[in-house]
């Protein structure tokens, strides 16, 4: 569905060569925004971020007031009462106050089950309006993350009321109506989506007047939009391949910048399927794989290795693990241990007369995931072990991951701010691949617990304690293979400035963004 609020386009184009200061910036993005409701996840999280506020935001040093001027929480940790900004309206011109907020809330709230991977979600026992602009939110038990989890991308950002069906936002909404520094102003399905300056806004208004997205699905096509000038900035993860990006790095038309380690590149082995029920398998492939060669070979060197699930600079996971190095010879030790033997005249190993077969799936859409996936492959055949690999369809790949019907599939961790609660908190429900992937764990249930326990413990003590046998167990039983820590990459003309990155590696922090020389 397009919702518009009819401007004149005026053309994709970055070549904006009126007179004076360019207050136009295009970039390109690999699909479409599709929907943006603040309270599913189907959008792209950088537009929703553009139009949609929240209470706090996550900074690089802490949470901060945002639609929330202040809070107080009781000495239980079961409380939070937030002090409103007064000066705050929707760009429909509808106040927010403490009532929007509310029946912003309650619709998330009414579609519990979708944000089940959110342990706030669940903790929530009701939200008050205390008065027109105080706001309460009552909790069944602390939760120490409840700021963070409040100040992601979504759900807990706040759509104007007029845009809701009937109060509510699981069956979608009439507009995408928010309080933040941008509106969507044009937008046409797989082609392009425009925003401009939200006049309404109550904070400092960003001095780019208009964003323009352009869809361009192939990495190397929008690298020549960039050479052609045809756009301004390219902006992500996987949004431009290590060899582009080092060469355009050294051409003095563009900057070429990367933000710290924000996630783990990794494979996720499932516990309960095959030869991976094994644990001396599973070990053998951690030892089978040469991290090095993915850093350098794939990525230049643009991704570290990863030793473990989480880096060490995330909060909690600085403790005293031993990286699965690579060894050949102690992968082929522990293969033989399990009963995969080398049999003359047999490239894969043997066991039982059956060869040692594992599949990995892949997103086919990532041309990043089959070459890892390539790599892999022919690493393991050098123990014996042959690796199939299947590219499947984006929605078909992640719906065998939610039902855990896959032997090794890729992950990544939710990254900064998200890491470690969220992440650990998706395990215990089958929501991802992760859950299904550890039932063959022998301490699962106790695993699930510990998570549990963490994320409502008011002892920074027993917290760490908490999050040191979780990740030690996860580690120890080798159910992920860790490969690279990801980091966000962009590339843009010498004349944009302020290109930064948030703490979330979702955003795109266009507010901060000028055209200068």
């Amino acid at each position: 569905m397009t919702f518009l609020m009819m401007t004149l386009l005026g053309g994709c184009s970055a070549g904006d060569k009126a007179a004076g200061e360019k207050k136009e910036l295009v970039f390109a993005n690999f699909r479409d925004i599709r929907d943006l409701n603040p309270h599913l996840y189907s959008g792209e999280m950088w537009a929703q971020n553009m139009l949609y506020e929240s209470l706090v935001m996550n900074t690089e040093t802490g949470v901060a007031p945002w639609l929330a001027e202040k809070w107080d929480i009781s000495a239980d940790g079961k409380v939070y009462d937030f002090h409103l900004r007064k000066d705050v309206s929707f760009s429909d011109g509808e106040k927010f106050n403490a009532q929007a907020a509310k029946l912003n809330i309650d619709a998330i709230l009414d579609n519990r089950d979708r944000h089940t991977w959110l342990e706030m979600v669940r903790l929530i026992d009701r939200v008050e309006v205390v008065d027109e602009y105080t706001l309460r939110f009552v909790l069944k038990s602390p939760y120490y993350p409840m700021l963070t989890e409040l100040a992601v991308t979504r759900p807990f950002r706040f759509i104007s009321p007029k845009s809701m069906k009937d109060g509510q936002t699981k069956n979608g909404v009439t507009a995408y109506v928010g309080t933040g520094p941008w509106v969507l102003t044009e937008h046409k399905t797989d082609q392009y989506a425009v925003f401009t300056v939200n006049p309404r806004y109550w904070g400092a208004k960003p001095k780019i007047e208009k964003v323009t997205m352009k869809v361009i699905p192939d990495n190397q096509t929008r690298v020549l939009a960039l050479q052609k000038g045809e756009i301004d900035l390219i902006f992500g993860k996987n949004m431009i391949d290590a060899d582009s990006f080092t060469q355009l790095g050294k051409d003095n038309k563009f900057e070429a910048v990367m933000s710290q380690p924000s996630s783990t590149r990794m494979l996720l082995m499932n516990t309960t399927s095959g030869p991976l029920q094994d644990l001396r398998v599973r070990q053998a492939l951690e030892h089978s794989i040469n991290k090095q060669g993915i850093s350098a070979n794939i990525f230049n060197g643009s991704e570290s290795v990863a030793d473990t699930l989480l880096a060490k600079t995330v909060p909690y996971c600085n403790i005293d693990l031993k990286p699965f190095a690579y060894d050949v010879s102690q992968a082929e030790h522990l293969l033989e241990e399990a009963g995969w033997q080398k049999t003359a005249g047999q490239k894969y190993r043997q066991k039982d007369g059956q060869a040692l077969l594992i599949k990995t799936h892949y997103n086919s859409n990532s041309a990043l995931e089959k070459t890892i996936s390539e790599y892999i492959q022919s690493e393991l055949a050098k123990v014996g072990v042959n690796l199939e690999i299947v590219g499947e369809e984006e929605q078909a790949y992640r719906d065998r991951q939610k039902a855990g019907n896959f032997d090794i599939i890729f992950n990544i961790s939710w990254g900064t701010p998200y890491d470690p609660q969220s992440s650990l908190a998706g395990m215990k429900l089958p929501v991802y691949g992760d859950y299904y992937a550890q039932q063959g764990l022998k301490d699962k249930k106790a695993l699930d617990q510990a998570i549990t326990d963490v994320l409502i413990s008011t002892d920074e003590t027993k917290r760490q304690n908490l999050y040191t046998y979780i990740l030690t167990t996860l580690h120890d039983e080798a159910v992920y293979i860790p490969l690279t820590y990801e980091r966000n990459r962009a590339v843009y003309t010498k004349n944009l400035k302020g290109v930064t990155f948030n703490p979330s590696q979702y955003d795109i922090p266009f507010e901060k963004m000028y055209f200068g020389q």
